[in-house]
C-alpha cells in the first residue's frame, strides 16, 4: 500500500507514502490512479488534496524497477497517463499540497491538479533526460510556461516553491508545518459550495481549456518509449542506480 486516503467534511485527502522518497513502481501507480478515481466518483467529496508524508511530495518512477526490467516501460507508461488523467479529470476541484522535492512523476501530479499550495522548502524538478526518459512537460508547462519548462526540460535544473510562484506555478508558498492546514482550510472552504455548481465548474474549466493535457502528455510519452529503446537510455537508468557520471 503506498496511497493512504482519508475522507471528511467533504474534502478527501490522498497521500501517498511510499517512503523513502515516495517514488512509484508499478503497482503503485496503478494503486494511485485507482484510488484517485474512486475518490472523484465518491458523492461525499467535494475537493480533493493531494499531499504526501515523509521527505518529500514525489519522486517519479522507480528507476532501480525500470533499470531491472526496461520491458516495464509501457505498464508504467499506462500507470502514470491514468494517474495524472485521474487527477485533471476528478470531478471535483484537486489540490496538490507540495513539500520537498517534487520530481518527474510528482510535476505530473501536481502539474495536472486544479491549483498547487507550496511549502517554503518545495522544489520542482524535471529530470528525465538524465534518466533516459521524457515525460511530464505538458505538465510542467501547466505550471511555469513554455519557455521555463523548455529550460527546465534541457537542463534538468531544479527550481525553488518562492520561483515557482513567480511563473504562476502555485497559489501561496507557506512555512512547511502549515502546508496542510493551508490546504484543508481551503479545500473545506471549497467543498462547502454547490456539489452540483463545483462540477460543473470543474468540467467547463477543463473544456475551456486551450490544451489538452491527456493528448499532449499520450504525445510525450510516444518519444519516451521510443528513447527507451535506445542504448543512451539504458546507460543514463544504470549510471543513476550506480551513482556514477553517464558515458554516451
Amino acid at each position: 500500500m503506498a496511497i493512504d486516503i482519508e475522507i471528511k467534511d467533504g474534502v478527501g485527502e490522498l497521500i501517498i507514502n511510499a517512503p523513502p522518497v515516495n517514488a512509484l513502481n508499478n503497482a503503485g501507480w496503478r494503486e494511485f490512479a485507482e484510488k484517485m478515481t474512486a475518490l472523484g466518483q465518491n458523492s461525499d467529496v467535494n475537493c480533493v488534496v493531494i499531499r504526501s508524508e515523509g521527505r518529500g511530495f514525489q519522486a517519479g518512477v522507480d528507476v532501480k524497477e525500470l533499470a531491472e526490467n526496461g520491458d516495464l516501460i509501457v505498464e508504467l507508461n499506462r500507470g502514470c497517463y491514468d494517474s495524472f488523467a485521474a487527477v485533471y479529470d476528478c470531478p471535483v476541484p484537486t489540490i496538490s499540497a507540495v513539500h520537498g522535492f517534487c520530481i518527474g512523476g510528482g510535476i505530473g501530479i501536481s502539474g495536472a491538479s486544479d491549483f498547487v499550495i507550496a511549502s517554503e522548502d518545495a522544489t520542482f524538478q524535471l529530470p528525465e533526460i538524465d534518466r533516459g526518459a521524457l515525460g511530464a512537460a505538458t505538465h510542467l508547462m501547466r505550471l511555469v510556461g513554455v519557455q521555463k519548462a523548455r529550460r527546465m526540460l534541457y537542463t534538468c535544473e531544479t527550481i525553488g516553491a518562492e520561483e515557482l510562484f513567480r511563473h504562476g506555478g502555485c497559489t501561496a508558498v507557506v512555512p512547511r508545518e502549515k502546508l496542510r492546514d493551508e490546504a484543508m482550510t481551503i479545500a473545506r472552504s471549497i467543498a462547502g459550495k454547490s456539489p452540483q455548481a463545483l462540477r460543473l465548474g470543474k468540467q467547463a474549466l477543463n473544456g475551456i481549456e486551450l490544451l489538452d493535457p491527456k493528448q499532449s502528455y499520450r504525445f510525450e510519452q510516444g518519444f519516451t518509449l521510443e528513447l527507451y529503446t535506445t542504448p543512451d537510455s539504458q546507460e543514463a537508468r544504470d549510471a543513476f542506480v550506480e551513482k556514477r557520471d553517464a558515458k554516451f
